[in-house]
């Protein structure tokens, strides 16, 4: 595909909205078994990058061939295909047809009618991939069949690499993980990844977030994780996990929506991700992760919340401080500070273990009822209670801070994240978040174009919104999801015009990563 120099001026300019950043760190305290097992470790990673292609841009990959501009190239490798994810996943090739919802998890000729029609107990499974059989009706595959060649390549890679375990518990995860990749049974190495407490090295791999699916929200998508535990960072924010039983009987909400208890298991620690593969690669990079997702999990054994600091690091500086010093009022931009980004992303990943996880009216789980507006709605409800968190533990003398810091800086993010896109649930989510505040008086535009936060009304406001995602979820009331999606989920003129001053002073949207085995100085 040639392309003037018009068009390449044009992918030069869609390319730069995301800011090039070393992933590293410091590999000195990995023993010598350790740095052995991380090639094998990034080997399984990239498989599950190239099953991520699969079903993110099915016959679409070959393309990248007739791109003769470097910064098309890029922008494709970037989105994982020709759609760009920071804008509603429009085609930005020429010739391009839209991306289906359900990407490359079902047909794309297959009605929303056809599929719920359809009497098959593993069409809603997360690992599952749907296509029709040499009749045309629909057949579920589970992918340990689907992918099989691949994933046990994955397999055999991951019982190579736990040869060199020093750590007895992470041995056995990724045993249990192996397993589970040609079984689709993720279960016993979920709760086995929950029993780990003291490995250095973390691995995050599999068939994971529903993210990708904007058909239904039921497919998990393939991705990988490598991180090195800070051990110092991790020390600080253990005391916080223990607090959540009591915390969820504090939110603000009738208490059938509080009715069930969290694990008591749940951890927080602090890393650096040294590698992103797969669906965690593509378009914005996520700077902290709370899994397990399966609910079974969550109620017996708890989560774990993964902050990744120098992800956290790259997207404040080159990122959240610029977009301060245009849209925040110069009287609250000293505010704006790294440690509060920290906490708020910290707390949003805890706040995803509070709430509810299973309908009140048999409806069966919040992800179910809700479908595709789920992550939305699950997203909104962490940070609106991360911040709730936040200010209830101050009260309590349970968390040092200055409250206008964390306030200040959340409100900055908020922009930061409604610039993803509308495919994002994060920007949905934000973007409802933004609409909210305004109708409240929380946050108020002044006559320079500059955004001032009101303490108070923000403290009254974010109870209003969680009390409304709470009961959402617990209702499992999908209509009402849409409506508050229809009321609060557009950006207006004004919005619109403060977000083009980004842009225009070009400052990024996200980051993208220069990664790999020679980024860490260590030898393929």
């Amino acid at each position: 595909m040639a392309c003037n120099s018009n068009k390449q001026s044009h992918y030069q300019k869609l390319a730069s909205k995301y800011f090039p950043y070393k992933l590293t760190t410091d590999l000195s305290g990995l023993s010598q078994n350790q740095k052995k097992m991380l090639p094998y470790l990034f080997k399984v990673a990239d498989i599950m990058d190239s099953l991520f292609w699969e079903v993110a841009a099915d016959g679409y990959q070959s393309m990248i061939e007739s791109l003769t501009d470097k910064y098309a190239r890029e922008y494709f490798y970037i989105n994982y295909g020709p759609w760009d994810r920071l804008n509603g996943n429009k085609p930005f090739l020429p010739g391009v047809d839209n991306k289906p919802l359900g990407a490359f998890f079902y047909p794309i000729d297959m009605t929303k009618e056809e599929f719920i029609k359809w009497n098959n107990p593993l069409k809603t499974s997360n690992y599952s991939i749907i296509r029709r059989d040499d009749n045309g009706k629909l057949t579920a595959i589970p992918y340990s069949q689907a992918f099989k060649q691949q994933l046990q390549r994955a397999h055999d890679l991951l019982l190579k690499a736990a040869q060199y375990a020093d750590d007895p518990d992470f041995k056995h995860y990724l045993q249990l993980r192996a397993k589970a990749l040609i079984t689709d049974n993720y279960f016993d190495s979920d709760t086995a990844w929950m029993n780990m407490k003291h490995n250095k090295i973390d691995f995050i791999v599999g068939p994971i977030e529903t993210y990708e699916d904007q058909l239904f929200g039921y497919k998990a998508a393939f991705e990988a994780f490598i991180l090195i535990k800070d051990t110092t960072w991790s020390k600080r924010l253990q005391k916080y996990a223990p607090l959540l039983p009591q915390l969820q009987k504090e939110l603000p909400v009738p208490e059938k929506y509080k009715a069930e208890e969290p694990g008591s298991n749940s951890e927080l620690n602090a890393y650096d991700v040294i590698y992103y593969a797969g669906d965690c690669n593509a378009g914005s990079k996520t700077i902290a992760i709370n899994l397990p997702n399966d609910e079974k999990v969550q109620l017996l054994k708890g989560s774990r919340r993964l902050q990744l600091k120098n992800a956290m690091k790259a997207k404040f500086d080159s990122i959240l401080i610029p977009i301060s010093k245009i849209l925040i009022d110069p009287s609250q931009q000293k505010y704006v500070t790294f440690n509060a980004f920290f906490a708020n992303t910290m707390f949003h990943e805890v706040a995803h273990g509070l709430g509810i996880k299973n309908t009140i009216n048999g409806k069966g789980t919040c992800r179910e009822a809700l479908q595709e507006t789920y992550t939305t709605f699950e997203e909104g409800k962490a940070d609106i209670l991360g911040l709730w968190l936040i200010t209830k533990l101050y009260q309590n003398k349970q968390f040092q801070t200055n409250l206008m810091e964390n306030y200040v800086t959340f409100v900055a993010s908020i922009f930061r994240s409604i610039r993803f896109g509308a495919s994002s649930a994060h920007a949905k989510a934000n973007l409802i978040r933004y609409n909210f505040f305004m109708e409240q008086g929380a946050i108020e535009r002044t006559p320079k174009g500059t955004y001032k936060i009101n303490p108070d009304k923000i403290k009254t406001a974010s109870d209003s919104l969680a009390r409304l995602i709470i009961t959402i979820q617990g209702d499992g009331d999908k209509q009402k999801a849409q409506k508050i999606l229809e009321k609060y989920g557009n950006i207006s003129p004004i919005l619109q015009k403060d977000l083009q001053k980004l842009d225009s002073a070009g400052i990024p949207i996200d980051v993208r990563w220069i990664q790999g085995l020679n980024v860490l100085g260590l030898n393929n």
